[in-house]
């Protein structure tokens, strides 16, 4: 029975994200990596985050096999999912970054993930997520048919408490729930966005957490 690819369903190439996470990582994430960091995104896709950032040394993994074609010549592209973590060197990743990722897996598929990453983060690496906070995202969570595990921020960093993290930083309301709007997508926007104290139709949170060694 024919099937349609995810990205040709609920992701298709928009060239309005890739000048979001431009800006982003221009004016947010960039301050967190530093140049001789090794980055490693989880759930890539279109690689838009990952081609942003400035590092020594950036992963991209994803179950996608297309993710590749739209990576940069200095993007590491592995396709697979978390068992495939093998092939990043163990005590090597300064930064984990994972998008709208953890929504769709299961929370046993997660643990995984969060177990798998133990063995290649650094002692000071951190894990950096961003995603739908149900709290304020519950009414189109679903229009997303692959989403599976719920989270709110409170639920979402008890979780990586008692898998051994340590929050560093959590914010409930940090990004609208998708770019899919009539309010154009432009960096001095996005810019003014960041910086405005209250974030207006934010639906997404933004969690940082570290290993407890």
């Amino acid at each position: 029975m024919y099937k349609k690819d995810y990205h040709a369903v609920r992701m298709t190439y928009d060239q309005r994200r890739t000048i979001l996470w431009h800006t982003l990582v221009k004016e947010y994430f960039q301050k967190y990596i530093k140049k001789d960091d090794c980055v490693l995104e989880l759930g890539a896709g279109y690689g838009d985050f990952i081609n942003s950032i400035s590092a020594r040394k950036k992963v991209a993994i994803d179950i996608w096999e297309d993710m590749q074609k739209y990576l940069n010549s200095d993007v590491e592209a592995i396709t697979g999912d978390a068992t495939s973590l093998d092939k990043v060197e163990d005590n090597s990743v300064d930064f984990v970054f994972a998008s709208n990722f953890f929504e769709h897996l299961s929370q046993e598929d997660i643990e995984q993930y969060i177990l798998c990453l133990r063995k290649i983060m650094k002692d000071h690496a951190t894990l950096n997520i961003l995603q739908p906070n149900f709290k304020y995202a519950y009414r189109e969570y679903f229009d997303d048919y692959t989403h599976k595990t719920i989270f709110t921020e409170n639920g979402l960093c008890g979780f990586l408490e008692a898998n051994g993290y340590e929050i560093i930083e959590c914010i409930p309301r940090f990004l609208p729930f998708t770019i899919k709007s009539k309010i154009p997508i432009h960096p001095f926007l996005v810019k003014i966005y960041l910086r405005f104290p209250v974030k207006i139709m934010a639906k997404q949170m933004f969690i940082r957490a570290q290993i407890i060694k």
